[in-house]
Order: structure tokens, then C-alpha cells, then sequence
């Protein structure tokens, strides 16, 4: 076996990109389970039609040109471009982010929650120039933003992600000082 082979693999050792895979694979799960709601979504209600499924939630159909909340929804359409553009950059940090963490679990899990559901709301405003959201909460005259499984997806990811970071903080404290040691 020539020597450049010898020193650059080592039997038993995962190639990096294998050790994506796993991630890359969760974010298409996500992305494509997002858009298959959708489509069901899409298929079965009318825009602004409500079934009520028990006392405190609906499905709805709307869709939302904006951001979370609806924020910047009432923009005129530039809006839609700035979004796609913020997701894709914030896609390509994860990616980076994952690379880097790609031996953990945790984190990785969390960026590739953030990046499926970034991709289905994504794909909703490239096709249809709104995300589709049809899950409704609401609660004593309370109401919820309508949201989807991608918008789920990223909260949970989200939330994941400073759960790593901050019991990753809290390890790094716990570990003694070179002053501490001595």
C-alpha cells in the first residue's frame, strides 16, 4: 500500500463526510416531512378555512409572506428575497457549525433540525411567495400564531442549541483551572 494512503486513512475510522451523513439526513427528513404536510395541507383546506380538532387547537390554512409572527408580512414583497437569502446564509453557518461538531450528537442534531425546517420554509417562499402554516393554538380568547412542522423544527432545534451550549459552558467551569490544579 503506497505511504500516502497508510498516513491519510485509518482502518476503522469514519471519513469525515460519512460522519455528516447522519445530519445531512435528519435536515432532509425534516425538510421533506415539513412539505408533505404542506402538500396535505394544501390539498385538503381552502386559505383561511378552520376545522377545529379539539378546544384549543385548529388547522387552518393561511399563508405568511413574512417571518415568525408574521413579521415584515405587510413589506411589499422584498421581504420574501431577504428571508431566502438570511435562511441561506444562516444554513451555510449551521453547515460550518456542524462540520465542526460533527463527532457529537447534540448540537449537530439541533443544527440539522434548524436547517430542515429552514429549507421547507424556504422551498414555500421560492414556489408560492408565502410560507404555508396551518397549526393554530389558542386558549381563553388567546390566540397562537398559526405556525408548521418546520417552524416546529426550528424552535426545537433552536432550543436544543442553547441547551449544548449551555451545558457545554457549565462543563467547561466545572473543569479545573492550570491555577486551580496547582
Amino acid at each position: 500500500m503506497p505511504d500516502v494512503l497508510r498516513t491519510t486513512y485509518k482502518p476503522g475510522a469514519r471519513p469525515a463526510l460519512a460522519a455528516m451523513a447522519p445530519w445531512l439526513v435528519l435536515a432532509a427528513v425534516v425538510a421533506v416531512l415539513d412539505q408533505l404536510t404542506k402538500q396535505w395541507v394544501l390539498a385538503s383546506l381552502q386559505p383561511g378555512q378552520v376545522i377545529p380538532v379539539t378546544g384549543f387547537f385548529d388547522l387552518v390554512l393561511v399563508f405568511n409572506p413574512g417571518a415568525a409572527f408574521s413579521f415584515l408580512a405587510d413589506h411589499g414583497g422584498w421581504q420574501r428575497w431577504f428571508f431566502t437569502g438570511l435562511a441561506a446564509v444562516i444554513c451555510g453557518w449551521l453547515l460550518a457549525l456542524t462540520w465542526r461538531h460533527r463527532a457529537e450528537r447534540l448540537l449537530p442534531s439541533a443544527f440539522a433540525l434548524i436547517i430542515g425546517g429552514a429549507i421547507g420554509n424556504v422551498y414555500d417562499r421560492l414556489v408560492l411567495g408565502a410560507v404555508v402554516d396551518f397549526l393554530h393554538f389558542h386558549y381563553a380568547g388567546y390566540s397562537w400564531p398559526a405556525f408548521n412542522l418546520a417552524d416546529s423544527a426550528i424552535t426545537v432545534g433552536v432550543v436544543l442549541m442553547l441547551w449544548g451550549e449551555l451545558r457545554s459552558s457549565r462543563q467547561h467551569k466545572s473543569q479545573p483551572t492550570p491555577e486551580k490544579r496547582l
